[in-house]
């Protein structure tokens, strides 16, 4: 049974080597096809008909281009100071930031806030802030590249956020 099967899938595979024609039409136009037209010509196909590019390396590599350095960025937080207290019901405040030398285009700076992203890049050195829960936080600011490369970052800075406690001064008992 197999060597039927065999013998079958043989034949099949030799009536699809078709034969190739190639003919020119009235406008000039060169067709080909594998069916017969009027005044087509067989063309004989060679086995290897891809393309072969061959590629020639560089033996020796131009090194005499200088590199650039990559810059080196200070960034500091100048305000809030270190273990600074500061009161706000609504949880806003502002970070300023010092960043030397100054920023190229496409470079930004952004701000985490215990560690989470909380203000989108930007090339100012003014954050504002709002909605931050009362407690003590962490900020960091750094400086990153539009893919998101981190280039520098600032020294952590504790602060302590206040809030009016909702319940209002604590009563004595009589």
């Amino acid at each position: 049974m197999r060597i039927l099967i065999l013998i079958g899938l043989l034949l099949l595979s030799a009536q699809s080597l078709a034969t190739v024609y190639r003919w020119v039409d009235e406008n000039g136009k060169v067709h080909y096809s594998d069916e017969a037209k009027k005044n087509a010509e067989a063309v004989d196909l060679k086995e290897n008909t891809q393309n072969n590019i061959t590629i020639n390396t560089p033996t020796k590599i131009n090194t005499t281009e200088p590199k650039e350095a990559p810059i080196s960025y200070s960034i500091s937080i100048t305000s809030p100071q270190e273990e600074a207290t500061i009161r706000d019901n609504n949880g806003a405040f502002t970070v300023s930031v010092s960043v030397s030398p100054e920023l190229p285009r496409g470079v930004m700076m952004t701000l985490l806030v215990d560690g989470i992203v909380t203000a989108p890049p930007q090339a100012s050195n003014i954050f504002t802030l709002t909605g931050i829960n009362r407690g003590e936080h962490s900020l960091v600011v750094n400086v990153v590249t539009q893919s998101g490369k981190v280039l520098a970052s600032s020294s952590p800075r504790k602060i302590f956020l206040h809030q009016a406690s909702v319940f209002g001064p604590a009563r004595k008992s009589k």
